[in-house]
Formats: C-alpha cells, sequence, structure tokens
C-alpha cells in the first residue's frame, strides 16, 4: 500500500489541521518534517512542488496538493462516508458557510493573536508585544455568534462534524499555551469545544504531527 506523505512541520497550525482530517478518518500516512526555520520550505526542490513556499502539501501516490484546506476537503471526499462533507445541498451550503467564517472570520484574528504571543517568541526568540493583540483579541473574545449558533445545534453545521468543526482546531492548544481561555468564557462554545477536544485525534495536539501508519 502506498502510504500518503505529508510534507510538514509538525508544530504548524496548517500541517496538525491536515493531520486532524487524517488522524479523524484513520488515514496512514508518514510525516516528511520541513525545518521552516532554516528555510526548507524555499527550496528549489521544495518549490517545484509547491511554488508559493509554504507548509503543508501532501503527496497521494502521485499526487501532489497544497493548501491545508484544500488537502482536507480533498482527504474528506475520498471518505464521504464520515459525513464531513454533507452531500446533500443545503447542508452542504451550511457546513460552506461556517468552513467560510472560520477562514474570513475566526483564523485571521486567532493568526495575529498566535504570531505575537506563541510562534514570535518561540521562533525568533523575542518578548511579544501585548498591546499588538488587544484589537484581535477584543474582536475574538467573546465569540457571540458562535455561542447563538451552538445554542441551537450541537455543532457549527448541524447535528453532525464536519470539517467546520475541524478546521477551527490547529490554533486551540496554543491559545491556551498563551493565556487565553476565550474558547471556555461561552457556554454553548465550552461545550462544543470540550467535546471536540476529548476525541482521540486530539493527541495529535500534544507534542506535534508524527508518522501514523496503523491505527
Amino acid at each position: 500500500m502506498v502510504i500518503l506523505k505529508l510534507y510538514g512541520a509538525g508544530y504548524t497550525s496548517c500541517t496538525r489541521r491536515v493531520a486532524t482530517v487524517l488522524h479523524e478518518l484513520k488515514v496512514p500516512f508518514e510525516l516528511i518534517e520541513i525545518d521552516v526555520k532554516k528555510g526548507e520550505q524555499k527550496t528549489p526542490a521544495y518549490l517545484e512542488k509547491q511554488p508559493f513556499g509554504k507548509i503543508p502539501y501532501i503527496a497521494d501516490d502521485g499526487f501532489i496538493l497544497y493548501e491545508s484546506r484544500a488537502i482536507c476537503r480533498y482527504i474528506a471526499a475520498k471518505h464521504p462516508a464520515a459525513g464531513f462533507i454533507p452531500s446533500e445541498p443545503k447542508a452542504h451550503a451550511i457546513c460552506e458557510q461556517m468552513t467560510s467564517a472560520e477562514f474570513a472570520s475566526f483564523e485571521p484574528l486567532v493568526a495575529l493573536i498566535l504570531r505575537e504571543t506563541f510562534f514570535k517568541p518561540m521562533m525568533l526568540g523575542t518578548t511579544a508585544d501585548l498591546t499588538v493583540v488587544e484589537e484581535p483579541l477584543a474582536i475574538l473574545e467573546n465569540l457571540a455568534a458562535y455561542d447563538v449558533i451552538l445554542g441551537k445545534q450541537r455543532y457549527l453545521a448541524g447535528d453532525v462534524l464536519t470539517l467546520a468543526d475541524l478546521f477551527h482546531l490547529p490554533h486551540v492548544p496554543y491559545l491556551a499555551a498563551g493565556g487565553s481561555d476565550i474558547m471556555t468564557r461561552k457556554p454553548n462554545v465550552a461545550r462544543w469545544y470540550n467535546e471536540l477536544i476529548a476525541r482521540p485525534y486530539f493527541l495529535v495536539y500534544e507534542g506535534g504531527v508524527k508518522t501514523t501508519t496503523a491505527y
């Protein structure tokens, strides 16, 4: 059997996003660690596969694909029985609605917060400037819209787990590590969050992504 290869860095959010879906669907994979601190993602050999010079990308029996959300959609489409991408048109639209919300309204704010409070100190050894994160934290902090949505249903796109939920998870451990409790302040968000982090795949966030060839 040809094992899917995941080229990325085990501690990064986008690599973890892909690994989350792979683990959830029990897809064996090999992690090819890319050292972003050394700029390995900018080498000619890497750019031949990922011309934007970012991580991750996958090689699936010769098929190359990059951009973490596109990779997750591809993997989920290969395993339709899991229902991570709903097939019914209205359910599919609602799922896309919430994946769009994650991409446009959640991830950019969280990325700003984590870049300053977590990755900058870790990768550059510099002290976080908390004034930089005041505005994104103020916008994100109460997660009011999420609490309204999750007050009506179990998950973001309905009562079935979908990519809309899984796309949010890669940033969550870093928020907690940075001292933020925004995921547990609102009751419905907290219920949803606690259910997701109790799933077995959340182990991928403890110590980083690792090659997994058997379940």
